[in-house]
């Protein structure tokens, strides 16, 4: 219905889905959601070490001088013994193992918040997609009043024109020549404050993109209304779709994971441990000149918590409450969300009946603006009732333009609250 259209000639023109790309590439918000996303799998790589055998290894050496004395049993003389040197070697390999069944939930615990930060950064994704959507269309409905603007004002010159010939050949008075300057430099003044509203829509749409407050460019894209959208699919989507909504529903997971993790602690643990080791001593002085040792040792350990202090169970209690708390957010989400999309799709509904009138009420207004004129030109009008006129069709082009783009912003929210607005499904990698 409308064309987004129009700026300087030369400039990098610019589509919607080129405005998405750069956005996606270069905004801040989705950078950092893609590395707290890297965070969680690390975390989650963490959480399977618990499962693995830890495996040390260690090799040490001491070497000493000493003066001895050494005195026998059946020897009256003690023996002495200067700078006497003795070395011991040592060589161990440890293998431990200990099987605990709260580290296998805590593995799935950790899985789950892997997936809760790939939604999270999903979340981001659409999030962004949707401002910058809304900047990108913003700045289209901006340009094109800045056009209705220009419009305006070539009909104001054309009747200044007229008035100051009528003026200069005595065919009307010097007010009504006034009157018609005072209008065209109010209506100049109008075009001189859109080109500000531009700048300032052009920079938001900058900031999203992450480029930089001077980067020029021309909109290529026109908006355009999707008109059929139905409260019920989008419904059904949102039950489905929606990445806050899964994400709270993970976290309901979490939360009985936790409590299922500390339970846990009250079962039997098992340790696994063997050991190889190596050593070697050797001494100037004593019985033995040299002494090595070589072999395996093998261990397990059962155990199981008695008591502790009523720690445990208070922990329990704690995991038990936060997981009924979390039940009740994701009740509490999923009331708030159906509320949004009906909120949503009330304001769609009227953005679009409100869109009918406008445009049929813009072709009458059209027509009466013409016929002024025409009137105006040729005397039978006075400029009052061409300037009212031309400030009805004024009010009627920013009302259509109005109209159309309050419908399409809330056609993107009810596409983000429905999780569309960028990916199809829920198996989607996180950037396309």
């Amino acid at each position: 219905m409308m064309a987004a259209i129009y700026s300087a000639f030369g400039q990098e023109e610019l589509s919607f889905e080129e405005a998405i790309i750069r956005g996606l590439e270069n905004n801040y918000d989705v950078k950092i959601a893609l590395q707290d996303k890297k965070i969680t799998e690390i975390d989650k790589k963490i959480g399977v070490g618990a499962l693995l055998p830890s495996l040390d290894a260690t090799y040490g050496r001491t070497t000493s001088t000493e003066d001895v004395e050494q005195q026998f049993v059946n020897e009256n003389t003690p023996r002495n013994i200067d700078g006497a040197k003795s070395t011991g070697e040592n060589f161990n390999i440890n293998a431990i193992y200990g099987f605990r069944y709260e580290a296998v939930v805590a593995l799935q615990r950790l899985g789950k918040l892997d997936e809760i930060g790939e939604l999270q950064a999903k979340v981001v994704i659409e999030n962004t997609v949707a401002a910058i959507s809304e900047a990108y269309y913003r700045l289209a409905t901006e340009l094109e009043r800045y056009k209705v603007l220009q419009e305006t004002i070539e009909l104001s010159q054309q009747r200044l024109d007229i008035a100051k010939s009528q003026y200069e050949l005595g065919g009307s008075s010097k007010t009504e020549y006034l009157a018609a300057q005072v209008d065209f430099n109010t209506d100049r003044s109008m075009l001189v404050s859109q080109e500000q509203v531009i700048r300032t829509a052009r920079i938001n749409l900058n900031e999203l993109m992450a480029l930089g407050d001077e980067a020029q460019f021309s909109i290529t894209d026109s908006i355009k209304i999707n008109d059929g959208l139905k409260l019920g699919p989008l419904l059904d989507q949102a039950m489905d779709q929606n990445k806050m909504l899964l994400i709270n529903r993970r976290q309901e997971n979490v939360a009985y994971l936790e409590l299922k993790e500390i339970q846990a602690q009250r079962l039997p643990y098992l340790s696994l441990d063997g050991n190889y080791r190596q050593s070697v001593s050797n001494s100037d002085a004593g019985f033995l000149i040299q002494n090595k040792r070589e072999g395996y040792s093998f261990g397990a350990t059962i155990g199981i918590n008695l008591f502790s202090g009523f720690t445990l169970n208070r922990q329990i209690q704690r995991a038990r409450v936060q997981q009924e708390s979390q039940a009740y957010i994701l009740d509490q989400y999923e009331v708030q969300l159906k509320s949004d999309i009906y909120r949503a799709f009330n304001v769609y509904e009227n953005s679009k009946q409100r869109l009918n009138i406008e445009h049929e009420n813009y072709k009458v207004v059209q027509e009466n603006t013409d016929i002024a004129f025409d009137r105006f030109k040729t005397g039978l009008t006075s400029y009052l009732e061409f300037r009212d006129a031309q400030v009805n069709r004024l009010n009627a082009e920013s009302r259509l333009i109005d109209a159309i783009f309050s419908t399409k912003v809330a056609e993107v929210e009810l596409m983000r609250l429905a999780g569309k607005i960028y990916y199809k499904s829920n198996d989607e990698e996180i950037l396309r």
